[in-house]
């Protein structure tokens, strides 16, 4: 199913379709402020594995990120961190960042795994937001990688259907994406530490 959205003015219909695929232990490949990301509901562990399938990867050693609506529900997933964090994400959320914070207990339970780090991401697009806000609980979020070797993301969400139509349940046509990644911000020391560069420029926020 290829679904039409305009992150301006999401089509709530639309928005309805895609929420009952996540609540019915679906998966799809959504639109964010960076590139185009394959996700499902996080609390639905056959799901997960499935996204992980997909990869070509074990869900209980992949790095996914977790799609949050804002900061609010931090806490259920992390470690209490230093209030320079909660500032710098502040500033910087919704935006095209991944922070690394520590997790805690219920992260490595429902990886079935023994993560002790989490990916935060609260993307500048209002579809992914909205799908978090109307499941109740974080999605998520690994990046839809082009198999050609100079471009390494696939921009076109029709290009991402033809590839990908007979593996996931539904891609949100969200209109073109960027082909770069975020900026992926380690914030589990004393002080910000940039492991990826992409995107989003940190130092604007610092």
């Amino acid at each position: 199913m290829l679904l039409k959205i305009y992150p301006q003015n999401p089509d709530q219909k639309k928005m309805d379709q895609a929420l009952k695929i996540l609540k019915e232990g679906g998966n799809l490949i959504y639109p964010t402020d960076s590139v185009y990301s394959l996700g499902c509901d996080l609390l639905n562990h056959k799901a997960v594995q499935r996204v992980a399938a997909i990869k070509g990867v074990k869900a209980e050693k992949n790095h996914f990120t977790l799609i949050f609506k804002d900061l609010s529900t931090l806490s259920d997933y992390t470690l209490p961190f230093d209030t320079w964090v909660y500032k710098l994400m502040k500033k910087a959320l919704p935006g095209p960042f991944t922070f690394i914070l520590k997790a805690n207990n219920n992260v490595p339970k429902l990886f079935k795994s023994k993560k002790k780090t989490i990916g935060i991401r609260v993307p500048d697009n209002p579809i992914p937001r909205q799908l978090v806000e109307m499941l109740g609980n974080p999605i998520i979020s690994t990046s839809i990688k082009d198999d050609d070797e100079v471009i390494e993301y696939t921009t076109d969400p029709e290009l991402i259907y033809e590839k990908y139509r007979e593996q996931v349940d539904a891609v949100i046509d969200g209109g073109y994406m960027n082909n770069v990644a975020t900026t992926i911000v380690d914030c589990t020391g004393d002080a910000p530490l940039i492991i990826r560069e992409g995107i989003g420029d940190l130092s604007d926020f610092l």
